[in-house]
């Protein structure tokens, strides 16, 4: 075998702990699995990109880092969070003169150029400087912002820090359009997303939130799909976010249309990008809505509050084929139909909403949506609100992807937090550890039996002499057995029940590498 041959394999074996992706090997004329040779590794770099969390002068915005303890990690490495500047997405401007003041002056393009010039300058200088700097595995670290001038962040984490790597950003808001909490787990750079549940109407402020983490541009469309199909938008196409930069995009200006159930779907056609949905609604106060698992024909929507007052259930069908689904809810108990909504018809291209009232009823639940005729790919969000009257807060929960091997989530206090667990198919144990927190304590881990078709709140341990918030990581000890979580963080503020909850997919701290000699056995032969 040649010297090339030797570096591709090196090549593949060192991209797949990068990356989290691997090649597997063609299988050899006996049919010998090569793949039950792979070395499960820990993955070598990790990227997060989180959105800019408010425009409002009284947002109060906490940042938590944490990555789990990762066996055959290296001690070594980093991670840190810089600011990506806000872009302005404004393209009424013509090439020799800027947009008019209020006041009726205009602005030349040589004046112009010079204070992009200039606030190209500071924003590399607030780029320069980490906004957070985690500490060693197993131990969580926090940061503030304060104000609307929060940045957008732009993660990476290398060697020790990147396996599971993960990022909590938690805003306060006190008063005005969106008031409440809002949350979002920082997210992986991607190049499609859906996003079912948002909307145009009158009362609704939603905001797509793009950030590209690379040294050059990212182009790309956002389409929205409603009650009758695709709804014409007017500048959603061939959209562009330069290199290190967030755009926030106000939905309401790509159609006049005004709906209150859309489904948004992120095509990046170049590069790669962030994506997030801030939803501010005047009335149910805001949050952030995290995008749903890729289409497929049975999704798990976890954790819903037990004190939900209203829960809305939207479904979007990619394509042209129908999907008829049948909707249950994962009780403490087991699987039931909620009363009046046993199926759900969605037509090819469009998207539907359903009300379930108050579908829980001071239980735990989840969503199980799976075919009553034959399998269509759909994606699905519910908007839940807490609270009766002029004292309501609302919520998103996407679905989600199982938990997989391990998945971790950040910025939990000792009697804020409450964490779901679900196992639609099949009882599965799980393992639940609590990090040290942020300011001092020592890690604690319970395991719970999670019968099948049932969701549990489970009582979470809490870190001996814990200070500050402590991070979460589950993991399934059942393997084949799927198991869903979600965790919901509350405060009550001036009688509102503020909250926000995400959703634990698999963090792909690990990756399955085929061994260096079976690849090479494989090519000698």
């Amino acid at each position: 075998m040649n010297r090339t041959t030797l570096s591709l394999i090196a090549g593949t074996v060192a991209l797949a702990a990068i990356t989290g992706f691997a090649g597997l090997s063609e299988p050899d004329a006996s049919g010998t699995d090569t793949a039950e040779a792979a070395a499960v590794l820990p993955v070598e770099r990790s990227g997060l990109l989180c959105p800019a969390p408010s425009a409002s002068d009284l947002a109060e915005t906490t940042y938590t880092s944490f990555t789990p303890v990762t066996k055959g990690a290296g001690s070594d490495g980093s991670a840190q969070l810089q600011a990506a500047p806000r872009k302005s997405t404004d393209t009424a401007a013509t090439e020799d003169d800027e947009k008019t003041p209020e006041d009726g002056r205009t602005t030349d393009k040589a004046d112009t150029d010079k204070a992009d010039t200039d606030k190209a300058d500071d924003d590399k200088k607030t780029a320069a400087k980490p906004v957070l700097t985690p500490k060693a595995p197993g131990t969580p670290v926090t940061g503030k912002t304060s104000g609307a001038d929060g940045p957008a962040l732009v993660g990476t984490a290398e060697g020790g820090f990147a396996p599971g790597w993960t990022v909590q950003q938690t805003t306060q808001v006190t008063a005005g359009n969106g008031r409440g909490l809002l949350g979002v787990t920082c997210a992986a750079p991607d190049t499609e997303f859906w996003f079912p549940g948002v909307s145009t109407a009158a009362d609704r402020t939603d905001y797509v939130h793009l950030t590209n983490p690379d040294d050059s541009a990212a182009v790309a469309d956002i389409e929205l799909y409603g009650k009758d199909g695709a709804v014409v938008t007017t500048v959603g196409e061939d959209l562009t976010i330069p290199a290190h930069s967030t755009e926030p995009i106000l939905l309401s200006t790509l159609t006049g249309e005004k709906q209150d159930d859309l489904t948004v779907h992120v095509n990046v056609r170049s590069g790669r990008v962030g994506a997030a949905v801030q939803a501010l609604d005047d009335k149910l106060g805001g949050d952030w809505l995290a995008a749903s698992t890729d289409p497929a024909g049975t999704l798990v929507v976890p954790g819903i509050p037990k004190d939900a007052t209203a829960v809305r259930l939207v479904v979007f069908a990619p394509g042209d084929a129908d999907a008829d689904l049948k909707v249950q809810l994962a009780a403490p108990t087991g699987l039931i139909t909620p009363a009046g909504q046993e199926t759900l018809h969605v037509k090819g291209g469009t998207t539907t909403a359903v009300d379930l009232g108050d579908v829980t009823r001071g239980e735990a639940g989840s969503l199980v949506l799976t075919p009553a005729d034959g399998p269509a790919p759909v994606v699905a969000a519910v908007r839940v609100v807490r609270g009766k009257g002029d004292k309501q807060e609302s919520a998103f929960i996407p679905a989600t992807a199982q938990v997989g091997a391990r998945a971790s989530v950040t910025g939990n206090g000792a009697k804020d937090t409450t964490l779901s667990l679900t196992a639609p198919t099949g009882t599965a144990k799980v393992k639940v550890t609590a990090s040290a927190g942020t300011g001092g304590g020592t890690a604690a881990s319970q395991t719970y039996t999670i019968k099948q078709g049932t969701t549990q709140d489970v009582q979470l341990p809490v870190p001996a002499g814990l200070k500050g918030t402590y991070a979460l990581t589950v993991e399934n000890l059942t393997a084949g057995t799927p198991v869903y979580a979600s965790r919901t963080l509350t405060v009550t503020d001036g009688g509102i029940p503020g909250f926000t909850v995400q959703t634990l997919p698999d963090d792909r701290g690990t990756v399955a590498v085929p061994e260096a000699d079976e690849d090479l056995r494989v090519l000698q032969k």
